[in-house]
């Protein structure tokens, strides 16, 4: 204890703060990348007028929360009053549109990544680029704005993510990771940049529309990881550190997307490597040695912190429906009077999974609380379907819906298979994988590759923007990314590797074959089947 005590009073710590879909954390590590203090702060998006929204108040209200709980934690376990920290990271949810005006006002209530009110703009910008460009990302929330004749786009001044507005805050910097710009728009990875012929035919659209800016005028900096991107204010101290005993000058370093932290986490930033995140939704990062021939809908190109580029295949949906029927289990053993833990029913019928038939039996579910991008489905049905042949018993069922949390993920994989894309190594993280083996044997079948899970998988993306903000501090000018993770921070980090194993990839596509044949089912129970 003694020992991190002098740590903490000396500054050799980072901090990266994290604002998620529902929470906001805190992470502080030491100089051996430990986490040794966190905070937490729930929170949830609202439906305002159309728009998935969080309001400025509760983005400030979370942060502030969570600093001073993992402040009061360094304070309880090693007796220090937090004035000193080495270095500093904010990192949120990617896309969106938050844009100001030349008084730094917020011009509309800040619009998320969740809402899908972008389609005609996505797909006019993606003709227009040749690049796919999804409705999520910034600019084509921009363009909508730009076709709705929105009257506030004449005062745009200034457009960023969340991550992007909680660094400006403060440190005074308009900037923002290659990573999380990524997601704004096009990155161009020979000039670590936009992409400047494509930032060209924008402004062509914006011209014809007589607008006062330019976009490169409002899209901020990109910094590359390891890159000082400001030092925090005595204004943003107070702002940070509501207590006032944080002093100012700390260096930031650039505030990354959630893509961006779950692939430092993960140790997947070199190329060849990649990460699957698996929860609520699912999503694959593979980092590529070149840039694919063809633009599919189904792909999104993005980059690493360092801006290589990654193609990433997103899929909405993956372990909902699974927790759905974890509950109606814990209720038929409650019923019964069996008492059993969350975490111990996980285990027993995970574990039944893997007893089951290599197909399912025939089984098919599809978990789609919300709509499936992959597959084109628009709205999310849960569907479990058989038929009187099936082999309907406990582990078909857990296998099936195992099977079924990585059904779209491996569709969109399938089109990088075809453009021959290589990888060495998928690390994978998330809840799915708490129980060992399971999950992380499926997934290896649905990817066909060998799936790693580290011991540090359930860290997440606050001590990977921690691990940015740390790298910024203590790197060697010369040494890369992926060096620093490999050689300093995941040398000694224990994980357990399985390999596709034959006979489970021939099933999963038995079963993804009659997962693809039974789609017009989903699409009808949209039609015969409405929502409440």
């Amino acid at each position: 204890m003694l020992v991190i005590k002098e740590k903490i009073e000396q500054g050799l710590t980072s901090l990266g703060i994290e604002l998620g879909s529902t929470r906001i954390k805190a992470v502080l590590i030491d100089d051996d990348f430990q986490t040794i203090a966190q905070g937490n702060f729930e929170w949830e998006n609202q439906l305002i007028d159309g728009y998935w929204t969080y309001s400025l108040e509760d983005v400030w209200t979370g942060i502030q929360i969570s600093y001073q709980e993992m402040a009061r934690e360094v304070k309880e376990k090693y007796g220090v009053v937090l004035e000193r920290i080495g270095a500093i990271g904010f990192s949120a949810m990617m896309h969106g549109y938050m844009a100001f005006d030349q008084r730094d006002q917020l011009l509309v209530p800040f619009r998320t990544w969740r809402n899908a009110t972008t389609s005609q703009a996505a797909q006019e910008l993606t003709q227009l680029f040749n690049y796919n460009i999804p409705e999520r990302w910034s600019i084509a929330h921009l363009y909508q704005a730009m076709l709705n004749q929105e009257s506030h786009i004449q005062d745009v001044t200034f457009l960023t993510t969340l991550a992007g507005y909680v660094h400006w805050q403060l440190t005074g910097e308009k900037v923002l990771g290659i990573g999380d710009a990524s997601g704004m728009f096009p990155i161009d990875p020979a000039i670590k940049n936009y992409h400047q012929s494509m930032v060209a035919k924008f402004d062509e659209k914006r011209s014809a529309d007589q607008l006062p800016w330019t976009l490169s005028e409002v899209l901020p900096q990109v910094v590359l990881a390891g890159e000082n991107a400001g030092f925090l204010t005595e204004a943003g101290a107070k702002r940070l550190d509501i207590s006032g005993h944080l002093k100012a000058g700390i260096p930031f370093c650039a505030p990354e997307g959630d893509a961006g932290t779950g692939m430092t986490a993960t140790n997947s930033v070199g190329k060849r490597t990649g990460n699957v995140s698996a929860g609520t939704s699912a999503f694959a990062m593979i980092v590529l040695e070149q840039e694919l021939k063809a633009v599919y809908p189904e792909i999104d190109l993005v980059t690493t912190p360092t801006g290589s580029l990654v193609a990433m295949v997103h899929t909405n949906n993956c372990s909902s429906e699974i927790n759905a029927w974890m509950k109606l289990f814990k209720q038929v053993s409650d019923v019964i009077g069996a008492e059993i833990s969350t975490n111990q029913l996980f285990e027993k019928l995970f574990s039944q999974a893997l007893l089951g038939d290599v197909d399912c039996g025939g089984l098919l579910s599809y978990g789609y609380h919300s709509g499936e991008n992959i597959t084109k489905v628009p709205e999310g049905r849960p569907l479990f379907v058989r038929t009187p042949e099936s082999q309907f018993n406990l582990a078909n069922v857990m296998r099936m819906h195992l099977y079924s949390a990585f059904g779209a993920l491996n569709i969109g994989m399938k089109i990088l298979n075809q453009e021959n894309v290589q990888v060495d190594k998928i690390v994978g993280h998330g809840g799915i994988f708490k129980t060992p083996v399971v999950a992380q044997q499926f997934l290896a079948a649905a990817m066909q590759a060998p799936v790693t899970v580290m011991s540090t998988a359930g860290e997440g993306g606050a001590w990977g923007i921690a691990l940015l903000a740390a790298f910024t501090r203590i790197r060697n000018p010369d040494q890369p990314l992926s060096d620093f993770l490999n050689q300093q921070v995941f040398g000694n980090i224990k994980s357990t590797t399985i390999d596709p194993i034959e006979r489970d990839v021939a099933g999963f596509e038995r079963f993804i074959a009659r997962y693809q044949k039974g789609l017009p089912i989903e699409l009808s129970a949209i039609d015969h089947l409405a929502a409440l």
